[in-house]
């Protein structure tokens, strides 16, 4: 029998507290390795912990437990209560799972089973897949983006100096007092002054940045840039 540890993770502490997430996740893990005549020697829960880092207490423990030869296979029930990046997934193949001798990686609900050439095919088609969607995402959000510049319409992001989004959220309107010391910063550094004098005079003058704190050549410089954009 291969001997398992059955990974559990919920996101929320909500979910982590009322365990309903859990217990589901487990009583699943039970019937799988019961059914697959799997020696359930562990089973490691991170309850209320993000998929967003391979850095989790429960998921690190497991691992060690692999590396120790403690077990043969680490088995979850759903991919994503492992790792919900791709790059993260392709780590833990290359580290444990896709090694030659090494541990395997079981999945209930994509039926995963790298202990079989037809289980490796079904996790490397998943990931593929992922990376297909992941990057199918990337370029149709850079496409409507650069629609909406061309459209003239703001993208979001913080308003450069000068300007402030408008209520509609759509587009940038000029902020009048903004736009005036923008332009005395313009005026100035054409003259031949340094950033920092620049920053100097208008704080002199009583045109404050927006932190409200004193003028910094660093500052100046994004004033600068967004007039002259």
């Amino acid at each position: 029998m291969t001997r398992t540890i059955a990974y559990l993770r919920v996101s929320t502490t909500q979910q982590a507290d009322h365990g309903v997430s859990l217990e589901a996740q487990e009583a699943k893990a039970r019937l799988y390795a019961e059914l697959y005549d799997l020696q359930l020697v562990d089973v490691v829960v991170d309850a209320g912990v993000s998929a967003k880092t391979l850095q989790r207490p429960g998921l690190q423990r497991a691992l060690a437990m692999l590396d120790a030869g403690e077990a043969d296979a680490l088995l979850v029930v759903k991919l994503d209560r492992l790792t919900r990046s791709v790059r993260d997934l392709g780590s833990l193949l290359d580290d444990y799972f896709a090694r030659k001798g090494g541990p395997a990686l079981l999945c209930v609900g994509e039926q995963v089973d790298t202990r079989t050439a037809a289980g490796r095919l079904v996790l490397n088609v998943l990931m593929s897949v992922a990376q297909w969607e992941r990057e199918a995402i990337g370029e149709r959000t850079s496409t409507a983006l650069q629609h909406k510049k061309a459209q003239g319409e703001y993208t979001g992001g913080r308003a450069p100096y000068g300007w402030a989004v408008a209520e509609c959220g759509q587009q940038l309107v000029p902020v009048d007092s903004e736009q005036h010391t923008a332009q005395l910063a313009l005026h100035l550094h054409s003259q031949g002054h340094s950033l920092r004098a620049v920053g100097r005079q208008l704080l002199d003058a009583g045109y404050a940045p927006r932190s409200g704190r004193g003028w910094h050549a660093s500052s100046v410089r994004v004033v600068l840039q967004a007039r002259l954009a």
